[in-house]
């Protein structure tokens, strides 16, 4: 007896003369081997000898077939078992754990009987196998049983493949509907496909649409313009059906209601949901209360108009009234107090006028793609300076052949409002400021503004990473300027000062 498995060579046209190999005239025509990439292996666990070599030789036209008597090897992967009836009584009662361990897949089993010998000579064996067959048997017979057996347990595995892709579908679905469920935007579904009553009736609703809207399952079969009210802007809605007869996303701020009338400013997003053909059969919208930026954008319009209409008026009232008492005025004290009087009203129509300039550059629509060539408005920008601050040094580098195309918005006035706060602090003759540009790469440009000056207070750069407070605050809008552009631009911007001098770095993608 083996204690080992091997692989049959037995030549299969070698059965004749024994009835387990018998052919027989009118037995049907034999099944062709199965693929070969299926590669089917029947275990014989059989004593060595003639009939396991003869069923060997009847089955190896169609399957791979190893041979053993070791028990262990009932754990390696086979697609049937064949016994014969002495080793099938030392190896039965490991039978069904090997079932247990190939469950949901269907894993055969089969028991030869020799001759004369009946079922009862082994127990009660359907217990344990699912086929019993009696030798003699013709070749094409125990051939064509096993490949049904084989068979079986090939769909079985690819049941049970398909049940565990559609386990993984159903739980991948699973996750991603939480995460919609759970998301902290507004998400609505609506069916392209059911029209009915409503034009896009919703099909689905997130928790936050319900917190968001105050509408729940009741949305559920409606279209969404419920959240639509009397205030709400007719071309805002206009835009929005024009883009779904369109099936195209749209992005708007709408004024919605909820549920129990509260008027809300929604930043809505729609976009389509196409089946693999490419037709829309839903939208989705996203959805985010926005009403605090709204309110905060009204207040900045108002208080911009302010500045820059009605204190700049009021302060060019103040400087003409003043010029006319400096004209008459005879006492010395009273024509210094005139002259701080027209100072510091120039100077605030100089902060309104910044205050206007800064909102300007900032409101350009980041999309804007303009070109700015650098290099020739950086050549003009060292003239104007050279001719503005005639005791300073004015130098610039730039990488040669190079125009240094930007389409970063305001970064050529982020540059000059460096440069020439720089210059402007510059107290003692034959002082520098050198304008520096690299190109690190074709998608980022590092402007470095280098000066000898008295450096930049220490509480006018920390503000722009704690903020600004009643206690803590700059003496204007420069830096800030710089800090703003390229944050917007989507770049850095650090400084080094010290008292003898200040470095101010800015880097920028050339193409944000």
């Amino acid at each position: 007896m083996d204690t080992g498995s091997e692989r049959s060579t037995a030549d299969p046209s070698s059965g004749d003369g024994n009835p387990a190999a018998e052919e027989a005239v009118g037995d049907a025509p034999e099944r062709g081997p199965l693929p070969p990439e299926d590669d089917p292996c029947v275990l014989l666990f059989m004593r060595p000898g003639r009939d396991r070599e003869l069923v060997a030789n009847a089955l190896s036209d169609r399957f791979t077939v190893e041979s053993t008597t070791d028990v262990e090897t009932l754990d390696s992967n086979f697609d049937c078992c064949v016994f014969d009836a002495n080793e099938f009584s030392r190896a039965a009662g490991s039978i069904q754990r090997h079932r247990d361990r190939a469950d949901p897949v269907f894993l055969p089993f089969v028991l030869l009987l020799s001759d004369g010998a009946t079922e009862g000579t082994v127990g009660n064996a359907w217990d344990y196998v699912d086929d019993v067959i009696t030798l003699p048997v013709r070749r094409r017979t125990l051939s064509g049983r096993i490949a049904n057996l084989v068979q079986r347990r090939r769909t079985s595995l690819q049941l049970a493949a398909r049940e565990r892709e559609l386990s993984d579908t159903v739980e991948d679905l699973r996750l991603k509907e939480q995460a919609m469920d759970e998301a902290p935007v507004g998400i609505s579904i609506a069916d392209q496909s059911e029209m009915g009553e409503a034009d896009n009736p919703l099909v689905y609703t997130n928790l936050e649409f319900e917190s968001l809207t105050g509408y729940g399952s009741e949305a559920i079969g409606v279209d969404c313009r419920f959240l639509q009210g009397e205030a709400t802007d007719p071309e805002t809605i206009a835009t929005i059906r024009a883009a779904i007869d369109a099936e195209r996303p749209v992005a708007v701020d709408i004024l919605n209601y909820r549920r129990n009338g509260q008027a809300f400013w929604n930043q809505l997003t729609i976009a389509p949901v196409r089946d693999e053909a490419g037709e829309v059969t839903h939208f989705v919208g996203f959805q985010s209360d926005i009403t605090d930026r709204k309110i905060r954008e009204r207040r900045l319009e108002v208080m911009n108009r302010v500045l820059s209409h009605n204190l700049r008026n009021k302060m060019n009232l103040i400087t003409g009234y003043a010029e006319l008492l400096q004209q008459d005025a005879a006492d010395m004290s009273m024509q210094s107090s005139l002259d701080r009087i027209a100072t510091a009203a120039n100077e605030l129509t100089r902060i309104a006028n910044e205050v206007q300039k800064v909102d300007r550059v900032l409101s350009t629509p980041s999309p804007a793609r303009t070109k700015t060539e650098l290099r020739s408005h950086l050549t003009q920008l060292r003239s104007r300076l050279e001719d503005a601050y005639p005791d300073v040094t004015i130098e610039l580098s730039m990488p040669s052949g190079d125009p240094l195309e930007t389409t970063a918005v305001g970064l050529l006035e982020a540059v000059e409002e460096a440069a020439e706060n720089a210059a402007k602090h510059i107290d003692a003759p034959g002082g520098s400021v050198e304008i520096h540009v690299e190109r690190e790469s074709p998608e980022w440009i590092a402007i470095e503004v280098t000066d000898d000056g008295p450096g930049i207070p220490d509480h006018e750069t920390s503000v722009l990473g704690r903020g600004e407070t009643s206690v803590t605050h700059g003496s204007g809008l420069g830096l800030w300027k710089i800090h703003w552009i390229v944050g917007k631009a989507g770049g850095d911007f650090t400084i080094e000062s010290s008292s003898e001098g200040s470095t101010l770095r800015i880097r920028v993608p050339a193409h944000p």
